[in-house]
């Protein structure tokens, strides 16, 4: 039996192999819940050496009843399923896994503004509902010179800076936290958030969900695009305002939306979004390919294997709790 006890906190995969690939090293067997409540995480994980995490909420409350937990590893780029200031102020460090599904998503964000532009998916519905006429999609608007609007710039969108320039795009970027070398290399002009909807043909959104970017993009916003802007979303739902963006479209004062994120997910069944035409909306899909979860699965679980042997994992979101941590750098 291991002396580690690694918790899953919650799941929605079919296997683990990965996982266990990465820990038989430790001699550890996971152990899988579905921890719906603050209470039953309380109760599953409270004595846990490590938890991994999918989408489970990890507030303070239960932060603060972890008795030896020394890392929380997230199934996911972003990380706001768990309080990482009371994380950090317990000494537990917060893993993550950045450097994944970064062709999915830039490949989704590219496919739902292709067929956003092109109207793709419209004229499929209009075919499959008895209408063979192209003029149902009337004005579609040539994509090569335009330009394209990336509402951060890490690694996600400079990979898909790279594919729309292919297409012809010029491509302008807005993040506070990238050095101009970063951009200028990527032949991307960085500009304020207002120049960027001002400027752009096409928006799309990456950046982490946060008390900084939540409803970030909201009436203001919407207000200084372009009438024939399109406007896609493969991050997080909350980043942009839903009901701006839904009075936006009724308005006109945009073209359309490409989401796989929204505010609340599963999309309500009367959520106005389902109705426009001009909306494309997937399930939370963009990260998604069977390689990409294979390493998704594999470096979460390398977070804890690390830590567990002493050292600091390679991806680690609080860098502040190293001076409450006793571990070694690889």
């Amino acid at each position: 039996m291991s002396e580690f006890k690694v918790v899953v906190t919650d799941y929605e995969y079919d296997t683990f192999f990965p996982e266990e690939e990465v820990l038989k090293k430790l001699g550890i067997e996971l152990i899988l819940e579905q921890c719906k409540s603050e209470e039953e995480l309380i109760e599953k994980c409270k004595d846990a050496d490590a938890l991994l995490n999918q989408y489970a909420l990890i507030p303070s409350k239960v932060i603060d009843k972890l008795e030896k937990c020394k890392i929380i590893s997230r199934y996911g780029i972003g990380f706001n399923t768990v309080d990482v200031d009371a994380a950090t102020e317990k000494g537990i460090i917060v893993g993550n896994v950045p450097d994944y599904c970064l062709d999915e998503v830039s490949d989704h964000a590219m496919a739902l503004l292709l067929s956003s532009i092109r109207k793709v998916t419209l004229m499929n519905n209009a075919v499959k509902s008895g209408t063979w006429d192209f003029k149902v999609a009337v004005p579609v608007y040539r994509m090569r010179g335009r330009t394209l609007g990336l509402v951060g710039f890490g690694n996600i969108p400079q990979t898909l800076a790279e594919k729309a320039q292919v297409f012809g795009l010029n491509v302008i970027a807005y993040d506070p936290f990238v050095p101009i070398e970063v951009a200028n290399k990527a032949n991307v002009q960085l500009v304020s958030l207002e120049e960027l909807c001002k400027q752009s043909d096409y928006i799309s959104i990456h950046v982490p969900l946060n008390q900084h970017t939540e409803g970030m993009i909201s009436t203001e916003q919407f207000n200084q695009m372009k009438k024939e802007a399109f406007i896609i979303n493969t991050a997080r739902g909350p980043i942009i305002d839903e009901k701006a963006l839904i009075h936006a479209l009724q308005e006109g004062k945009i073209a359309g939306a490409g989401l796989d994120v929204l505010e609340v997910e599963p999309i309500g069944r009367d959520n106005p979004l389902l109705n426009m035409e001009n909306v494309i909306i997937n399930p939370h899909s963009a990260f998604y390919s069977v390689e990409a979860e294979a390493e998704l699965k594999r470096k979460a679980a390398q977070n804890v294997a690390d830590v567990l042997l002493g050292y600091f994992p390679n991806n680690i979101v609080n860098k502040d709790v190293k001076e409450k941590v006793n571990l070694k750098e690889k």
